[in-house]
């Protein structure tokens, strides 16, 4: 057992050595991530895009059309920007990128309010930006609610109503809604718990083949194996030993950062999400190596290893649920280790279930460490025999 350990501590530290050594892995494993976690933290700082460009079109310039106006101003997300006088300007505007909405209040609009008539007022959105769009629309959909709404009940005042006669009328059943996980509709919440991980799932992936498919291609494959006295699995523990520490730390860090500095919701405590992400990191590498057993020429298994890191991230179920997607792809969402993380995710930072409830995804990502031992035998050929094909 003492052999077998200062065998592994031996190719520990010339992993290491070969780590330091290399630009590519300070560059891939240190400073990628830590650029993706600024990048995305701060494009999303606010929670949601604010101020966003809006063009007017009021034919009417009433005092109650001036006032609709400025109430949708005061909205967070949306900023009257254009002021246009028929609607070709505000079209052209739109399609040129300035404006992501229009806002149009017809002619007679107070007149119409005033006689109990239903004055319409239109709104487009530009759907190519998604979500201004959607935010726009929400936006303009409400003040437009909310205008008719004033509006009625004035009318409904000067007939002699009551005020809770009026609001009766103008809303029978009152809602109250409450938003779990995410009560702020903060993207950031959203995207970047998803899309962090996401990233790190794609770099493991890619720097583990790479650092496989560089002992091939460097010819060192033999002195690997030699140090781990023709023990396959001894020679992947070691040189996955330095890698796996590292993007420990790494995760660590974004994790911390996510919890902690952002005060991202964490209903389940930061230990859990911390183990999940670790599953996350070795169940990477797992898949990375059968992926390089599989296809042991480098440029294919690193195609493979992203390809399949990319494609994670939209099967998952962060963008589209899995339950709506055909059941082939339901069923092949499985074999993502990110699909499960994401699971965990849900579960246990936004509802705060217990392990009871959520075991089962801590299995499926313990399950993916056994597929290196399908492709042991082909490792351990190709690390003795295979040279290098470019």
């Amino acid at each position: 057992m003492k052999s077998v350990l200062f065998r592994i501590w031996r190719i520990m530290k010339r992993e290491a050595r070969r780590m330091v050594s290399r630009p590519l892995y300070l560059f891939g494993m240190v400073a990628a991530p830590l650029f993706s976690v600024f990048f995305f933290l701060s494009l999303m700082g606010d929670g949601l895009p604010q101020d966003m460009p809006v063009a007017l079109m009021d034919n009417d310039n009433s005092s109650t059309s001036r006032r609709l106006v400025r109430q949708l101003d005061n909205f967070r997300q949306t900023k009257i920007e254009l002021r246009c006088a028929d609607f070709r300007e505000a079209r052209q505007a739109m399609q040129r990128g300035e404006v992501y909405g229009v806002f149009v209040i017809p002619e007679n609009f107070e007149q119409e309010v005033t006689s109990g008539r239903q004055p319409k007022i239109s709104f487009y959105t530009n759907n190519s930006y998604l979500i201004a769009g959607s935010l726009l629309f929400r936006d303009m959909k409400m003040i437009s609610v909310l205008g008719s709404a004033s509006a009625g009940k004035e009318v409904r005042l000067a007939k002699g109503q009551t005020e809770r006669q009026a609001m009766a009328e103008l809303q029978p059943i009152s809602i109250d809604a409450h938003l779990v996980g995410n009560p702020w509709l903060n993207y950031s919440v959203y995207l970047c718990n998803l899309i962090l991980p996401g990233i790190l799932n794609i770099l493991v992936m890619i720097m583990t083949v790479f650092a496989l498919g560089s002992e091939v291609k460097q010819a060192s494959a033999k002195v690997l194996m030699r140090m781990a006295k023709g023990d396959v699995l001894v020679a992947l523990l070691g040189k996955m030993l330095p890698h796996t520490l590292l993007w420990f730390v790494m995760i660590t860090f974004v994790e911390v950062v996510l919890y902690g500095y952002m005060g991202f919701p964490c209903n389940s405590g930061l230990l859990p999400m911390l183990a999940a992400s670790y599953l996350l990191v070795v169940a990477s590498q797992a898949l990375s190596v059968f992926f390089f057993g599989l296809l042991p020429v480098m440029r294919l298994s690193l195609s493979a290893a992203s390809l399949l890191g990319v494609l994670s991230i939209s099967i998952s179920g962060v963008s589209f649920p899995v339950s709506e997607m055909h059941p082939v792809l339901q069923a092949w969402a499985n074999v993502f280790p990110l699909r499960h993380f994401f699971l965990l995710y849900v579960d246990q930072a936004l509802n705060g279930l217990s392990f009871y409830y959520t075991w089962t995804s801590y299995v499926a990502l313990l399950l993916f460490l056994f597929l290196p031992f399908l492709v042991m035998p082909r490792l351990k050929y190709v690390f003795e025999n295979q040279r290098y094909i470019a």
